[in-house]
């Protein structure tokens, strides 16, 4: 009995103690594995929840930065190219063109001379019909010089004396090196706009008037009679041969030429508007 007491208790002994280590490593031994794993998970998600925020927030980033970008640049075109649509349009619209109707039109200068063997001056008067061209006014009713100009041609010259003619064409005009007057205008006064389509007016109109090679500012006193589509106008103004480097002419039927001229312009023009 004792012997089987002896026997026993160490197998007692040994199996409380595997029970005791069973349960102690039961215990143990998942711990570290669930530690482990927690960690093992913990820092992977931490890794990807980092990864996922920094990735994701620099791609919504980079994404919203190209966003905006591309917004802004195709917004700056897009205004770009309203404000040049804009301006091209604003350069024509509202625009009124007059041009010039050469077969109701005509261009004259007036000299006071004193002719030989008569007691009282005379005015030679030099017409010519060649004059064409046209002024174009802007939104605001003013001359665009860079659109607008009057030519005449001055080899069509012609008086009553044709000795006079040929003296002035070939000595003060020298029309075989300057065959051409031109103005250009630049700025209208006292004119009401928009522009009137019946009734007269009275204005002035100022620009370079360029005679013999030489320019020169110039304004001309204006009546003008408004139709619908047509401008009916007188313009006169006055010049000396000594402003375009000319010298009064000399014939032998003319005993003195004053030196101050009075150059007439009897235009017609027809009224074209731009929309």
């Amino acid at each position: 009995m004792t012997r089987i007491r002896l026997i026993a208790l160490p197998l007692l002994v040994s199996l409380a103690l595997a029970l005791v280590l069973a349960a102690c490593g039961g215990t143990a031994t998942p711990t570290p594995t669930p530690a482990a794993s927690s960690a093992s998970t913990a820092t992977p998600t931490a890794t990807a929840t980092s990864g996922t925020a920094t990735g994701g927030t620099a791609t919504s980033s980079a994404a919203t930065s190209t966003a905006t970008s591309g917004a802004a640049t195709s917004g700056a075109a897009t205004s770009d190219t309203a404000t040049s649509s804009t301006a091209t349009s604003g350069s024509t619209a509202g625009r009124v063109v007059l041009v010039v109707n050469p077969s109701q039109s005509q261009v004259s200068y007036t000299a006071h001379e004193q002719l030989v063997g008569h007691t009282l001056p005379n005015d030679a008067v030099g017409k010519t019909s060649a004059v064409s061209g046209q002024i174009v006014l802007d939104a605001t009713g003013q001359p665009v010089a860079s659109a607008s100009k009057i030519t005449v041609d001055l080899t069509t010259l012609r008086s009553d004396e044709s000795r006079r003619d040929n003296y002035i064409k070939q000595n003060t005009l020298e029309t075989s090196k300057y065959p051409q007057a031109t103005f250009v205008p630049k700025s209208i006064t006292g004119l009401s706009w928009p522009l009137p389509t019946s009734g007269q007016a009275q204005f002035q109109l100022t620009g370079d008037l360029t005679v013999h090679g030489v320019t020169k500012t110039v304004t001309w006193q204006v009546t003008a009679t408004f139709n619908q589509n047509t401008v009916q106008g007188t313009a006169t103004t006055q010049v000396t041969f000594e402003d375009f480097g000319m010298q009064p002419p000399k014939v032998p039927v003319v005993l003195s030429v004053e030196d101050n001229l009075v150059l007439t312009a009897n235009l017609q023009l027809t009224v074209q508007t731009s929309s």
